[in-house]
């Protein structure tokens, strides 16, 4: 049998050879910002199947949407040899099985690789990676690095985050911690650093990008895909303009929880996808928001028991008026919320349907009994536009607490309209992905706060000539009483 020596007929670009090195002695943590097409997923396919026979374990390759995984990485061809990159870095005789449906290389050492994606990475139960490469990061789910960071933690594994840039957000983040960590290797390289590109190819490429884009929109994705400029304006974002000016004025702080005034919750709701609820006080004409949260595949008892910030442990839990729970271990993590005074519980119209494993009543007759039902509210009806123009109204009052909603502010910032390919534009319609819950419960809010800002508005003025003749006769009586 002939000998295959790892990495497979492949060497590392001069460029690349400062990251491979640091990986291969041993390093835990790499951040690449490098800019499009300069190999970063090849650089980690590669030391994947180094590391996979160096240590037996499970690996994993994450892209931000499973669906995209498939075509970006599992079926990709090298245009350069017209062989699959798969094949190019797991030679089949090393292999004892390849699972096409999941997506899964099983080696005859007892390793195995799986392509996997930041929407479905908590499905893959009792898996526990030691190597992990969070493939175009700053477009995946953040809460994939929060889940899996202590299991890496605990295998004494390793992790690589490669992308380009898609503005501020928690890729930005993570690169600037990278920079602060001596032990995480941190390196940003645009066209300018690596020469992959000609001059007369790097002129073209923008060129190609601006006939396809427009100007504004082509030379803000050049610069953010080549180079890896993190100042781009992230294409197709609802809010940017809006986040821009908040930041200006430093609306993502510390926001205190003042006692004197009602906390108010806005929920979108969820089972297999995520529930985000907000919390948030109205004070002197401020929107202050004190945190976010938002999980999936939980039942209703799950979020009552965020709320009040206690592990409800009667199953025949019943909490009427705001009463504080008599009874349950409190959460150290979410301890603060049992000193929240609440006001209202505001919720979309599905909750007049939906059940979320509530023994058959719909959420709202379970809020009702939690909450009491003077203080569960559907939001008005609004259209998608509508409901996104009062989030920008709102977003000109508001102020988001750094640490406790610093993150849900970054999703929302990332929420973004469909592409669509064909017609070269951007539709009416939001991109569903990691960013919606946060974005759609944050709509909920701004609607519930429009509702309520509006109820509090002086009434118009009612001139004589546009008032009723019952009116006038109301009017006259009420006079003729006062004299009296």
């Amino acid at each position: 049998m002939a000998k295959i020596q790892l990495p497979n007929g492949w060497r590392p670009r001069g460029y690349q050879i400062p990251a491979w090195t640091y990986l291969e002695r041993g390093g835990k943590h790499a951040e690449l910002i490098w800019h499009r097409r300069s190999g970063k997923d090849e650089v980690a396919l590669h030391r994947t199947a180094c590391a996979a026979f160096e240590r037996v374990a499970g690996y994993w390759h994450m892209l931000p949407e499973y669906s995209q995984a498939r075509k970006a990485i599992w079926d990709a061809v090298n245009p350069h040899t017209g062989k699959k990159r798969i094949d190019e870095a797991f030679p089949k005789e090393l292999r004892s099985a390849t699972r096409n449906q999941e997506m899964m290389i099983e080696f005859k050492n007892g390793s195995n690789w799986q392509v996997v994606g930041s929407d479905n990475f908590n499905s893959l139960v009792g898996t526990t990676p030691a190597g992990l490469v969070y493939s175009e990061w700053a477009l995946a789910n953040p809460s994939a690095r929060a889940y899996l960071r202590p299991i890496l933690a605990e295998n004494n594994g390793w992790q690589m985050f490669i992308t380009t840039p898609r503005g501020k957000n928690h890729a930005y983040k993570t690169y600037n911690a990278g920079l602060a960590d001596s032990k995480t290797f941190t390196q940003r390289l645009s066209v300018l650093d690596t020469g992959v590109f000609s001059p007369e190819a790097l002129i073209a490429e923008k060129a190609a990008y601006i006939a396809e884009w427009g100007i504004d929109q082509g030379t803000a994705l050049f610069e953010q895909e080549y180079m890896c400029s993190f100042e781009a304006a992230v294409l197709g974002a609802y809010y940017g303009a809006e986040f821009q000016l908040l930041e200006a004025r430093n609306g993502v702080t510390f926001v205190p929880h003042d006692p004197n005034f009602p906390v108010h919750t806005a929920w979108d709701l969820g089972y297999s996808d995520d529930t985000g609820i907000w919390w948030y006080q109205v004070i002197a004409g401020e929107v202050r928001i004190l945190e976010y949260y938002g999980i999936n595949g939980k039942d209703m008892q799950h979020y009552i028991e965020q709320i009040f910030g206690k592990e409800i442990l009667n199953d025949e839990w019943k909490i009427r008026r705001n009463v504080p729970i008599e009874y349950g271990a409190i959460k150290p993590e979410i301890a603060h919320r049992c000193a929240y005074n609440y006001g209202l519980f505001w919720f979309p119209h599905d909750a007049r349907a939906k059940t979320l494993a509530s023994n058959g009543r719909s959420i709202q007759e379970v809020a009702w009994n939690a909450f009491g039902m003077a203080k569960v509210r559907i939001v008005p009806s609004m259209s998608l536009q509508d409901g996104i123009q009062a989030v920008r109204a709102m977003l000109s009052r508001a102020y988001f607490d750094k640490e406790l909603a610093g993150d849900a502010v970054e999703l929302v910032k990332l929420y973004q309209r469909e592409w669509d390919d064909d017609k070269k534009m951007f539709r009416d319609t939001p991109r569903h992905d990691f960013t919606s819950h946060a974005a759609d419960s944050l709509r909920m809010l701004a609607i519930a706060w429009a509702e309520e800002h509006k109820s509090l508005a002086p009434p118009p003025t009612r001139w004589p000539q546009d008032r009723t003749i019952s009116e006038m006769i109301a009017r006259q009586t009420r006079r003729r009483v006062e004299g009296e």
